[in-house]
């Protein structure tokens, strides 16, 4: 299991243009991902889970990964963001 904490860089947060690029990149991997904003999570692999978290631009997110490639899809994700989800 790897934990990882980041600062959302979107402009947007994760509304649902970046949200949906989030979940397509988790559902590349057979790792579990967990997405946590204030001690509420959600499924990494969930759109609408991840929706309803509200994460604004700036926010603290903590992930958690486990399985035989979490750290490949933690590393895309931080990725991912440090893109700016683009």
């Amino acid at each position: 299991m790897i934990k990882k904490e980041f600062v959302i860089k979107s402009e947007t947060g994760l509304n649902s243009i970046p949200a949906g690029k989030f979940v397509k990149v988790a559902c590349k991997y057979n790792s579990s991902i967990t997405i946590e904003k204030n001690e509420r999570k959600s499924n990494g692999k969930s759109l609408l889970g991840i929706l309803g978290l509200g994460i604004c631009p700036g926010d603290t997110v903590m992930l958690t990964a486990d399985g035989p490639d979490e750290q490949e899809l933690i590393d895309d994700l931080v990725n991912l963001n440090d893109s700016k989800f683009e």
